[in-house]
């Protein structure tokens, strides 16, 4: 009988993947409509979860950044879908963040509990 060798992709490389889209989205809304709200969000929040990804690849323990930056922009991006009916950008990182804070859930979930 083989031994379980974990996930197929590590959760932080979905998380550095995360990260990725947050930011570049934040920077395509600033090259495409000069938003520079949306620039600076971008960057914040990608830069966020960045660190928790990073967090995550040193500790799988250590969730907390990266679930509270991903659940934040869950319910921001959530709540302007739900206004705007529009797809891009509001719909897919309201997506992508739900998907992000469904696989951490999961994955501390299905982790043995250590005392």
């Amino acid at each position: 009988m083989q031994k379980d060798s974990g996930p197929l992709v590590p959760l932080h490389w979905i998380g550095f993947g995360y990260a990725a889209l947050v930011a570049s989205g934040g920077i395509i809304g600033y090259a495409k409509a000069g938003s520079v709200p949306s620039l600076a969000a971008g960057l914040l929040f990608g830069g966020f979860a960045g660190l928790g990804a990073y967090q995550l690849s040193q500790d799988p323990r250590n969730i907390w950044l990266f679930l509270v930056t991903s659940g934040t922009l869950a319910g921001i991006m959530g709540m302007r879908f739900y206004h705007s009916g529009k797809f891009m950008p509001a719909g897919l990182i309201a997506g992508a963040s739900l998907l992000m804070v469904a696989k951490l859930g999961i994955s501390v979930l299905s982790r043995p509990h250590q005392p």
